[in-house]
């Protein structure tokens, strides 16, 4: 039995330019931190060789490409396991709609299971690398790159992406005070609402060239996120989170909408300064940069709205657990 432990995230900066059709005309650059709520991937051999699938719904099959769920058929197939496993998929949230990234630490977190199943460790760039190439290239989600990047590296990560489709990761050194100030002061509300990412990402990609401009001081707001973090100037972050939200909003009409846009100016009139709604947008999280001596404000004005409270995660992927036992095949 394998059991894998896999860190959702929030973006800080940059989101939008891990996209193809930006960073095909230039870099793209973001900056993203692990979070300490996960997705765990467990993978137990069988004495029979069939292939047994636990999520929502329960799946028995013969053939691996007979599985429903993709991410688990393509994540066997890059990995060569094919028969006589049962795979059951385990989320602290849920799979979809959340804007933390889950369905790509899902991903990630079935690939290195199955690496273990394999007796392979292979290293958070190969994770990344084969989550992408299954999300994007093989299944045509229309997302960028830095969820499956964040969710195999796990801490506070700058990720370039570049046209040749290679990645520059670069953690952000901290120290553990500003590590637990930095997660004491980004509050998470969940607004309600969920909602598949693809519809928001296709209209942001297919606008992509008409957006470029915004794009651009989009991540312009990376540097200033990684000063404000290398610095201890912390009170900064709020400020660049709010900038990069206005512009954020001008990349498609669906990013935001009236419940989400009364939210943010109850948090922001309570005395957060600044704050995005994590992920692509639509719904899922409002994710809020909160000095902790506003914080019972805020959360007094958004009373409604359950919190998630959260702390970062210093590492990416890992197995948690793993009995390996001789085959009987």
């Amino acid at each position: 039995m394998i059991i894998t432990q896999t860190p959702l995230r929030v973006s800080l900066a940059g989101g939008g330019t891990d996209l193809r059709e930006f960073y095909d005309v230039e870099d793209g650059r973001t900056i993203s931190l692990a979070i300490d709520k996960y997705v765990f991937v467990i993978v137990s051999e069988r004495f029979d060789s069939r292939v047994y699938v636990n999520y929502t719904k329960k799946e028995i099959v013969d053939r691996v490409d007979d599985i429903q769920h993709e991410l688990v058929r393509e994540a066997m197939k890059v990995t060569g396991v094919s028969q006589g496993v049962e795979v059951t998929m385990l989320a602290d949230i849920p799979s979809e709609g959340s804007g933390l990234g889950s369905s790509s630490s899902l991903t990630v977190g079935l690939l290195n299971a199955f690496h273990m199943c394999q007796g392979r460790q292979v290293t958070a760039e190969q994770l990344a690398q084969e989550a992408c190439r299954i999300e994007i290239d093989i299944c045509g989600k229309p997302i960028g790159k830095q969820d499956q990047y964040i969710a195999a590296y796990g801490g506070v990560h700058e990720f370039t992406y570049r046209a040749d489709d290679t990645v520059g990761s670069r953690r952000i050194a901290m120290t553990s005070a500003d590590m637990r100030r930095l997660g004491d002061e980004l509050m998470l509300f969940f607004t309600d609402i969920t909602r598949s990412s693809s519809a928001i990402l296709t209209s942001q990609k297919s606008n992509t060239v008409t957006n470029i401009e915004y794009l651009r001081q989009i991540k312009n707001c990376v540097p200033q996120v990684i000063n404000a973090v290398e610095s201890g100037r912390m009170d900064l972050i709020g400020d660049v989170l709010h900038h990069s939200w206005m512009l954020k909003k001008k990349l498609a009409s669906n990013i935001s909408n009236q419940k989400i846009d009364e939210m943010y100016e109850m948090a922001l009139s309570a005395g957060a300064t600044g704050g995005k709604i994590a992920g692509a947008g639509g719904g899922g999280f409002l994710l809020l940069y909160v000095p902790r001596q506003r914080q019972d404000a805020v959360r007094n004005a958004l009373r409604g709205f359950r919190e998630f409270p959260w702390l970062l995660e210093q590492d990416g992927s890992k197995t948690i657990f793993n009995l390996r036992r001789y085959s009987v095949r």
